[in-house]
């Protein structure tokens, strides 16, 4: 693996349970709590009209740098556009503060790749919180996989915004400090930040517990339509993750997608091009009204399901089996009896007696089988297509 930092980084098959995982990077958490603090100053200074209106320009600028830029374009790779409007979206990227546009897309990748799997980098089955801003807080996902991001990679000015990407949000910390003080600075930059920061990590967390699902996808990945309007249309994650490679999220009239209305403007200005659409053929097929099997949330509720019946038989193996009222307590098992070294009758009699633990035993198995894996997700797609590919 070719990783732009130098901290070590863990592979994508570890989860928050495992020693290496669940760890908070507490000395990055600092400036990241920081900054959700720094706007409570702005009780203590002057705020304007132009300062709010100055945070909701930015919010709504980056959010498309975001979604546009980090999601669709170096992501999945949606739509084309040269390499000087690259780096322009790349720029504008960086300063919504959520890293450099290799590290984003390159995670996202593998998150399409593993959704809902062991290796996936954000799956709610970890937490409504690890899904949301854990993941991004821990020791694990510091490194960039550039062989996971080659193809954009590849290009030297992107690899030095990686390396250099505190210039954009410092650039344009000042600017909003020099256009409207501490209003500017506070409200217009800091308060934009935090309110960017959270209806980015919707998607991750809300968009794959709260919402409809209309296709039958492999995950949990549902439609909101509250956070579409918050992120310009990534609230359409049931659709995105049914066609990943569609530049549009938003397959009917009414599934609103700001995002994809304003790369279909700069698409006829010629700024971008080749924007990749949902095949017609594709819409009506997969979908749960028409019969389709909703896999992705049979194995989620079963996994679940196997998960609290262990938990109910490990509880149920810990208690002390209680004799009845006057009645003598069971004599101890020999020890060649437990082992199963003893005669026939002994080990005949032991069975009997510990239908617990193999119920638990039994149970243990059972979540094992039915837990989506990173080793049967590899087997399965072995050959086929990435999630960036034009095919979904």
């Amino acid at each position: 693996m070719t990783t732009l930092q130098t901290e070590p980084a863990n592979g994508p098959s570890a989860r928050p349970g495992e020693e290496s995982a669940d760890r908070t990077d507490w000395v990055a958490a600092i400036p990241f709590l920081a900054v959700h603090v720094a706007p409570l100053a702005a009780f203590f200074v002057t705020v304007t009209w132009q300062d709010w209106l100055l945070c909701g320009v930015l919010y709504l600028v980056r959010m498309f740098c975001i979604t546009a830029g980090y999601h669709r374009y170096f992501a999945h790779r949606s739509y084309k556009m040269n390499r000087v409007f690259q780096f322009v979206m790349a720029f504008g990227g960086t300063t919504a503060v959520q890293k450099g546009p290799l590290w984003w897309a390159s995670h996202h990748r593998v998150h399409h790749r593993f959704t809902d799997l062991d290796g996936d980098v954000h799956s709610p089955r970890d937490g409504f919180w690890w899904s949301h801003v854990g993941w991004i807080l821990s020791t694990r996902y510091k490194a960039t996989d550039l062989d996971n991001i080659a193809d954009f990679a590849k290009y030297p000015e992107l690899r030095w915004l990686e390396r250099h990407q505190w210039i954009g949000p410092w650039s344009l910390g000042v600017t909003c400090f020099l256009l409207g003080g501490w209003g500017g600075l506070l409200v217009g930059f800091f308060l934009s930040t935090v309110l960017l920061w959270h209806g980015t990590f919707l998607v991750n967390s809300m968009a794959h517990l709260v919402g409809r699902r209309r296709y039958a996808t492999p995950d949990t990945s549902r439609n909101s339509l509250f956070v579409a309007l918050v992120t310009g249309g990534e609230g359409w994650h049931n659709n995105h993750h049914y066609l990943p490679a569609s530049v549009r999220q938003g397959f009917r009239w009414w599934e609103i997608d700001p995002t994809f209305y304003v790369l279909r403007t700069l698409a006829a200005l010629h700024v971008v091009r080749d924007l990749k659409r949902p095949p017609a053929r594709l819409l009506d097929q997969a979908r749960m009204r028409d019969g389709a099997f909703d896999i992705g949330m049979f194995r989620s509720y079963w996994e679940r399901a196997a998960k609290l019946t262990g938990e109910r038989m490990a509880d149920m193996a810990a208690r002390p089996h209680l004799a009845p009222e006057g009645a003598e307590a069971p004599a101890p098992e020999p020890a060649a009896a437990v082992n199963g070294v003893g005669d026939d009758t002994d080990v005949s009699a032991t069975s009997r007696q510990r239908p617990i633990p193999r119920a638990r035993a039994a149970a243990d198995q059972l979540a094992a089988a039915t837990r989506r894996t990173r080793r049967q997700d590899m087997v399965s797609t072995e050959g086929q297509p990435g999630p960036d590919d034009s095919t979904a």
